[in-house]
């Protein structure tokens, strides 16, 4: 019996184009957002299109009857176990770190024109080793917690009762995050327990397992420093600054290493400046977003909405995890949210608030003035947006006004 599968399309068809291709295809994301699932939905789609069930090999790494694969030729030995007869396979190794060396045996498969897929420990997959050894021969797809669409979309899946009213959803979601497995826990406090053992997980197996981490009380305490102060500006001396403060005493070099643990651990995402009037990007000022808001919820006391960074973050994500790239817009003494970019090099800015309404006349213009100021000093011509939670449209000076919630159910579009 064929097992049940929730399908994230915005990620397989990506995959897609790739799936008889001989290049070695690997996929990345925090830990717990649902990469083996992506793997075994490949799979499925893979039977479905008449590939035989013997020409597909899947190894989990970390599941019993797989954990004592630990060597190169332990891996192979494995692998030859299941091939009956010539021809090409499809291979899928789930948390491939696990096997020290496993590049010569991959690359060994390739060569032979098997189409391989990984998924594995983010801080090994992304790191300068692979890179040097995999040259020219993969592709990275990053994968990220569930957005907004797929968190009510696997509500149902799973028959869980969804709110009529998509605003107290969206209210939700921004506390519950998206992690899959979450979704099976009806309280909030086992959502949030669930999230913790995920953050203390990454600690133990991607950040202390392949980085020397000296002073463990100095890291957590950067942690939930850069989680505290998520979507906010801010910089390696800054936080040295405050630690000072609090009594600690450490070195940026030291912060900012621990900061790239963090990254690599996918569990925040630097988004530098830019400066339009330069061209230049500013990378001693960044913004630090989280990969799920619930990292923040699940750490820290604070479980009331402050939808100004919140918002700012799910947009971000939203933005990332579609293929745009993006910056925050530095216009002389004044910010665009974001700069985004696509494939087609096409350019557009946006301003991310939670409304543009204020508790009387006067604020609301405040507020509007605010928000869309900075455009007037963008002259070249590509589009601009406001994206706010409110369902009237403001639509002034050739800025295209978008409910936030809308842009994530796909009613809207940007370029």
């Amino acid at each position: 019996m064929e097992e049940k599968i929730f399908v994230r399309e915005k990620y397989l068809k990506g995959i897609r184009p790739f799936y008889q291709s001989d290049i070695v295809k690997v996929i990345t994301g925090i830990r717990r957002c649902g990469k083996s699932c992506l793997l075994k939905s490949i799979m499925t789609e893979m039977k479905r299109s008449g590939i035989p069930d013997e020409r597909i090999i899947y190894l989990p790494l970390d599941r019993r009857g797989f954990k004592d694969i630990k060597t190169p030729k332990e891996l192979e030995d494995r692998i030859e176990s299941y091939i009956k007869e010539d021809g090409r396979y499809f291979l899928f190794i789930d948390e491939v770190q696990n096997v020290s060396g496993f590049e010569s045996v991959v690359l060994s498969y390739q060569e032979e024109g098997y189409s391989i897929f990984l998924t594995g420990s983010n801080s090994y997959l992304l790191s300068d080793e692979i890179s040097t050894k995999l040259t020219g021969r993969y592709l990275t797809f990053e994968t990220f917690p569930l957005d907004f669409k797929e968190y009510v979309e696997m509500k149902r899946f799973l028959g869980k009762t969804t709110n009529d009213d998509v605003d107290t959803e969206f209210n939700e979601y921004i506390l519950n995050g998206g992690f899959p497995k979450s979704l099976e826990f009806n309280l909030l406090s086992a959502r949030q327990f669930y999230t913790r053992e995920i953050v203390q997980e990454i600690f133990k197996k991607d950040v202390t397992s392949k980085n020397r981490v000296t002073n463990v009380p100095v890291f957590k305490r950067v942690q939930n420093f850069v989680i505290d102060n998520y979507a906010s500006e801010m910089t390696v001396s800054n936080i040295v600054d405050e630690l000072s403060k609090s009594g600690i005493k450490t070195k940026a070099a030291t912060v900012g290493k621990y900061i790239r643990h963090l990254e690599n651990a996918k569990i925040i995402y630097e988004c530098n400046r830019f400066d339009l009037k330069s061209k230049k990007s500013l990378r001693k000022e960044s913004k630090y977003y989280l990969t799920d808001l619930s990292l923040y919820f699940s750490l820290s006391t604070d479980n009331q909405l402050n939808y100004g960074p919140s918002l700012e973050n799910i947009v971000y994500l939203y933005l990332i995890s579609n293929g745009y790239q993006v910056s925050v817009g530095k216009i002389g003494n004044f910010e665009c949210d974001f700069i985004i970019r696509k494939e087609n090099r096409e350019y557009a800015y946006i301003q991310v608030t939670y409304t543009l309404q204020g508790e009387d006349a006067k604020a609301t213009n405040r507020i509007k003035e605010r928000e869309y100021r900075p455009f007037r000093y963008i002259r070249n011509g590509y589009p601009r947006y406001i994206i706010s939670l409110d369902r009237y449209r403001d639509q002034q000076e050739g800025v295209k006004h978008i409910n936030a919630i809308d842009l994530m159910l796909g009613k809207e579009n940007l370029i």
